[in-house]
C-alpha cells in the first residue's frame, strides 16, 4: 500500500504539503499542488478513510435508507441504490446501506453516532414517521419521494400526480369511458405510501374533469389476487374498456388473464402501465407506459446531499420529475369509438 510519505518523496515536497493538498486546509501554489495530484494518481494513493474523516470531521459516507418490503417492487428499489452509489462515488463518497424496516430507530442510530454526512431516505409515507428526527438532525438530508407537507425539506420524486392525470387523459382522449387501476399491495395504501396515494388522486381528479368512471382495485400481484381482482372488476363495471396498473408484479397476470377470457389488447381492452421501461417492452404485449425514472432520481439525490453538505443548496427544495407516457401496442381506441 502506497504511503503518504511515498507520495511526499514522489512529488518532491514534505509530508505535511501533501496533507494541505488533500485536505485544503492551506492554500498551496497551482503548480505544487498538480505535482502533487500527479503524484497520488500515479503511485494509486488512497487517503486513509479513518485519517480523513478525522482531519475533515467528516465520514465520506452517505446514508440511504432503502427498506426492503415484500409488497414493493424490489428492482427498481435496487436500480435506485446503484445509481445512489455510482454517483456518491463520483463525488468521493460511499454509501451506508441501510435495508431493514427499523424507521426511526434507524434515523437514531445515523443522526446520533455520526456514521453518515448526510442521509437519503426512499419509501417515503405521506406521514412519515421519520421525519421529524430527520427535521432535528444536522446531517443534511434528501427524500427519493414526497411526503404530504415538503415544508423544510428537500425532495426528489418522479410527478406521480401528474403520471395518474397522464394515463387518465390518454385513456379518455382514446375513447374510454371506463377505466380500472390495478393498485400495489393493499399494505402500500394502508402505509400511505406517498408514489401510490399521489397516483391515485391524479387519475381520480384528471378522471373526473374529463367524466370518466374510475375503479381503483389494490391487488398482490399474484396469478390468483390477479384473477380475483379482475372477476371483481367486471363485476362491478362490466363495461370496463381500459386498465391502468401501477404493480409491475400484476402486469404479466393480467396480460394472461385477459387473454384467456378472449379480451385482445388493445381491440377489446386497453392497458397502460407504469413501470420501468424494461417491464413495458417485455410485456407478451409491448405495453403503453410512463417509465419510472429510478436512475435520474438516484443521481438527483445524491447531487442534492452534496451540494447541501457544500452549503450551495437551500433548505427547502422539492424536484419533481416530469412524467413521460410512451405509446407502444397495448393502447387503442375503446370499442365503439370513433
Amino acid at each position: 500500500m502506497v504511503t503518504l510519505a511515498e507520495v511526499a518523496r514522489h512529488a518532491g515536497v514534505s509530508a505535511s504539503t501533501v496533507s494541505y493538498v488533500l485536505s485544503g486546509k492551506r492554500s498551496i501554489s497551482a503548480p505544487t499542488r498538480e505535482r502533487v495530484e500527479h503524484s497520488i494518481k500515479e503511485l494509486g494513493y488512497h487517503p486513509n478513510a479513518g485519517a480523513r474523516a478525522l482531519a475533515s470531521s467528516r465520514s465520506n459516507i452517505l446514508a440511504l435508507m432503502v427498506p426492503l418490503r415484500t409488497d414493493m417492487y424490489v428492482p427498481v428499489m435496487m436500480e435506485i441504490a446503484i445509481a445512489v452509489a455510482t454517483t456518491a462515488r463520483s463525488h468521493g463518497y460511499d454509501v451506508l446501506l441501510l435495508t431493514g424496516e427499523e424507521g426511526p430507530a434507524a434515523v437514531r442510530r445515523v443522526t446520533g453516532s455520526g456514521l453518515a454526512d448526510a442521509m437519503i431516505v426512499m419509501d417515503v409515507e405521506l406521514e412519515d414517521e421519520r421525519l421529524p428526527l430527520l427535521h432535528a438532525a444536522r446531517q443534511p438530508t434528501v427524500l427519493i419521494g414526497l411526503p404530504a407537507d415538503t415544508v423544510g425539506l428537500t425532495c426528489v420524486d418522479l410527478d406521480f400526480t401528474a403520471t395518474g392525470a397522464l394515463c387518465a387523459e390518454h385513456l379518455a382522449d382514446l375513447g374510454h369511458r371506463e377505466i380500472a387501476v390495478v393498485g400495489e399491495a393493499p399494505a402500500v395504501y394502508e402505509r400511505h405510501t406517498g408514489f401510490a396515494e399521489r397516483t391515485l388522486e391524479g387519475l381520480r381528479r384528471r378522471a373526473a374533469e374529463l367524466g370518466v368512471r374510475l375503479l381503483h382495485r389494490p391487488c398482490e400481484g399474484s396469478y390468483e389476487s390477479m384473477d380475483g381482482t379482475l372477476s371483481r372488476i367486471f363485476d362491478e363495471r362490466p363495461g370496463t374498456t381500459g386498465f391502468v396498473v401501477q404493480n409491475e408484479a400484476a402486469i404479466d397476470p393480467l396480460l394472461s388473464l385477459l387473454r384467456r377470457q378472449g379480451r385482445a389488447v388493445p381491440e377489446d381492452v386497453s392497458v397502460v402501465a407504469i413501470c420501468p421501461e424494461q417491464v413495458a417492452t417485455q410485456a407478451s404485449v409491448r405495453l403503453t407506459s410512463v417509465a419510472i425514472p429510478a436512475q435520474e432520481m438516484g443521481r438527483r439525490a445524491v447531487e442534492l446531499a452534496v451540494a447541501k453538505l457544500e452549503g450551495e443548496a437551500p433548505e427547502e427544495q422539492v424536484t419533481l420529475l416530469a412524467p413521460e407516457l410512451t405509446v407502444r401496442a397495448s393502447s387503442g381506441p375503446a370499442p365503439g369509438a370513433s
